[in-house]
């Protein structure tokens, strides 16, 4: 293919990129920006395996085929409670990907292979590939870690942390230097990733779960700007154009979502947020007024409530609770009640794990409001239903005090409601590690089950008043 074909093949895969991003702004046209995006990407491998100067493209074929094989099992086999496990993956596949590549192309370019002269701009965009790669890569690996359950979600605080940190970055970039100056030898390029690699796991360790979506979002952006500098390293423009799209929305998303827990992301990345868990004596003290009820109580609530405000969290997920809850709503709807949803930004592990879950069950995009839009309406629901959400509706967020983590991070303002039935497993406390006033307020009561068992005895309940 001439050259001239090729670049206008990556043009017109560039522009599907984002023209499928585009469509990922909104859930109704998700589906279809994804398979725009995906068409892209298509073109852009055909293109290049027909390029001229790859020679020998049978095992990169075999990877197409068994990554496909591998990406359409985790697709079907991955629960909606998997999903940001899922990303991380990807997030931590696509990073480590681009840092191999490069250090493939980088050894064929010292063996006199695809490129007349190492430059400076090859050297440079090699070691930014490789140092953001490797972050990415160990980064996500114990993101999906903390996320899966097979390490403490709980942030793990090494003495002299950021000693250490501050340490192997300053090395990673020494060894950077070393290889724009020399590069005559790929040693240090490998070293630097080993360094990298390592530096992931520190940065992501003593981060917490309730910081979980920001982190994704975060690695999301490393993994995209890896690939940005692989492509300045090939002279890809499509792999430039893509990896900057990627890094660009993984950054817009990082700020959304720091703005959305009203933090700094230093402050997420080094605060170790989550780490201190509010003591058995604490919590005594906080739930002493604490209220319990019964499917059957509720059931009489619901029954003569005009609008329902339900707020889901992390536990709506867990149980898998989405389809019994839809079948709740669907009951109160036709009773003439009105139900709404509140999502607040960073409920669940990963930014518009809600929306997901809840357009699983084929609840309706309509009555999905976003904080502020539900949060001066909440004065006029009669009965609010919190499902396994935690630090998102705790009022201490309110507060100005330092030493409360959540401190002005805005919260859905639930407790304004006229009644609120928080469904829980038990009183523990959320991601933040702190109690929760409002289980003791004199508006709420405590029901205390799993998610998705709550939801049916509620329906069957409302059936029989």
């Amino acid at each position: 293919m001439s050259e001239s074909l090729i670049n206008l093949f990556y043009l017109i895969a560039a522009a599907l990129f984002i023209f499928g991003l585009k469509g990922l702004t909104h859930p109704r046209t998700a589906v279809r920006g994804n398979l725009l995006g995906s068409l892209g990407m298509l073109i852009a491998i055909v293109v290049t395996l027909l390029d001229h100067r790859i020679i020998d493209f049978h095992i990169i074929i075999a990877g197409l085929i068994s990554g496909a094989f591998v990406g359409i099992l985790f697709a079907y086999l991955t629960p909606m409670t998997g999903m940001p496990q899922v990303v991380a993956i990807f997030n931590g596949f696509g990073g480590g990907a681009s840092a191999l590549a490069v250090g493939a192309a980088l050894e064929e370019a010292l063996k006199g292979g695809f490129v007349e002269e190492i430059s400076i701009q090859f050297t440079t965009a090699a070691a930014l590939s490789g140092l953001i790669g490797g972050v990415a890569f160990t980064g996500s690996a114990v993101a999906f870690l903390k996320l899966q359950g097979w390490i403490s979600d709980r942030p793990v605080l090494l003495p002299g942390r950021h000693v250490m940190n501050a340490t192997l970055f300053i090395a990673c970039l020494g060894l950077s230097g070393w290889l724009i100056v020399q590069p005559d030898t790929s040693i240090g390029f490998w070293a630097m990733c080993g360094l990298a690699a390592l530096l992931g796991i520190m940065l992501v360790i003593p981060i917490g779960g309730a910081d979980m979506p920001v982190v994704i979002a975060l690695l999301n952006s490393y993994s995209g700007l890896a690939a940005a500098g692989h492509g300045w390293v090939l002279n890809n423009s499509v792999l430039i154009i893509a990896g900057s799209l990627v890094g660009a929305a993984g950054f817009i998303l990082t700020a959304i979502m720091s703005k959305a827990m009203n933090r700094s992301l230093p402050n997420i990345i080094f605060a170790g947020v989550g780490a201190e868990v509010a003591t058995a004596a604490d919590s005594e003290e906080v739930y002493a007024t604490v209220k319990t009820t019964s499917p059957d109580e509720v059931a009489m609530m619901l029954d003569v409530a005009r609008r329902v405000i339900v707020v889901p969290g992390y536990g709506l997920a867990v149980a898998q609770a989405q389809y019994a809850l839809r079948d709740l709503c669907n009951e109160l709807e036709s009773r003439g009640v009105e139900v709404e949803f509140a999502i607040h930004p960073v409920a669940g592990r990963m930014p518009g794990h809600m929306n997901v879950l809840l357009a699983e069950a084929n609840i309706p995009y309509e009555v999905l409001k976003d904080l502020d839009e539900i949060n001066p309406t909440f004065g006029q629901a009669d009965v609010v239903l919190v499902v396994g959400a935690n630090d998102v509706v705790n009022p201490l967020a309110r507060e100005s005090d330092p030493s409360i983590p959540i401190a002005g991070m805005p919260i859905l303002n639930v407790d304004y409601a006229r009644s609120v039935v928080i469904i829980k497993r038990s009183l523990s406390p959320g991601f933040s590690g702190i109690a929760n006033p409002l289980f003791a307020a004199d508006n709420a009561v405590m029901m205390f089950s799993d998610a998705k068992d709550a939801a049916i005895q509620l329906l069957e309940a409302l059936k029989d008043v």
